[in-house]
């Protein structure tokens, strides 16, 4: 259950529902298997699974739900194989080619007779909600995956007033600056992996790992005009990540001072360790995330800073 990547929204009103409430909200919309003709099927499950009896799991006041989506996979080679064969029978019979739009239409035909056939492949996307933070976090590196899950939550919940997190500084120029100078924002270490980009020509980069990022062969990139899209970091509370341009977070790492956190806890069943992690996991957030913001000059709040004194 330990988030491996972050993708971190901030609401602009305070979130008011209660657990017991989302809770109801998304059971009306809970996954369903695809049926013979669904393509794809998408809804929310229980994040403790076969342990669980709720569409949510709750700790710390922090409010953990799992959307699972199900796909079918019809290879388009199967599908193409199948058309040449129907294809070579219309030569034959008819001494024709079809044409673009029969083609067209023979493949769609094809596609629906065989969806039913077809295996499925089935996956579980987590975030949660964080009130008193007023935060949204998900796990995931790809935002199109995460989108798809605030969506389909700001569907069954009625409203979503998300933006993604947003700081002061800009991110490429704050990295840039750290390894110009050789060294890390206050409360993090330097890793040994990054990404560089020519500001000239942004399709050539550079990626170095398991480096010393404060060599004079990396200066002299940037002195050259390249710039820093994404930089390994180590945090002073023991967790080591990834950090783009984008803010976003991956390849999380919790280290032993958090493990042993973890260690130290005796749970009895599945569900208590999963209750254990969570505690743990949204704690050390409570304080990651106001970190790595610190690091890149603090938040961007805009116009939401009264929001965000009323919530807290």
């Amino acid at each position: 259950m330990w988030f491996k990547n972050l993708l971190i929204y901030r609401f602009t009103k305070p979130f008011t529902l209660t657990a017991e409430e989302v809770n109801e909200k998304l059971a009306e919309k809970c996954f369903a298997p695809c049926n013979s003709q669904d393509v794809s099927s998408y809804g929310w499950t229980m994040p403790l699974g076969s342990q669980g009896s709720e569409y949510i799991h709750t700790t710390n006041g922090c409010i953990m739900v799992c959307a699972q989506k199900q796909d079918k996979i019809l290879p388009a080679s199967v599908v193409n194989e199948v058309l040449a064969e129907k294809i070579e029978e219309i030569k034959a019979a008819e001494d024709r080619v079809p044409s673009r739009k029969e083609r067209s239409d023979m493949k769609d035909e094809i596609t629906f007779s065989l969806i039913p056939r077809a295996f499925t492949r089935s996956n579980r996307s987590f975030a949660y909600i964080a009130p008193e933070q007023g935060l949204l976090i998900v796990n995931s590196g790809s935002h199109n995956r995460a989108e798809e899950l605030l969506n389909f939550l700001r569907e069954s919940l009625g409203s979503l007033p998300v933006i993604p997190l947003k700081a002061k500084n800009v991110a490429q120029h704050q990295m840039t600056e750290w390894l110009a100078q050789g060294s890390a924002p206050a409360g993090f270490e330097l890793g040994g992996e990054c990404e560089l980009r020519d500001k000239a020509d942004e399709s050539a980069v550079i990626r170095c790992k398991n480096q010393n990022l404060c060599t004079t062969e990396i200066t002299n990139h940037i002195q050259t005009g390249m710039f820093v899209n994404k930089i390994a970091l180590r945090w002073t509370g023991d967790i080591e990540f990834i950090v783009d341009d984008q803010l976003t977070i991956k390849r999380l790492n919790f280290g032993d001072l958090i493990q042993d956190k973890v260690g130290d806890v005796n749970t009895e069943s599945a569900a208590d360790q999963f209750d254990v992690d969570f505690a743990i996991m949204s704690a050390e957030f409570a304080k990651f995330i106001p970190a790595v913001l610190e690091a890149f000059g603090g938040e961007d709040l805009g116009d939401q800073g009264a929001v965000i004194s009323t919530a807290a």
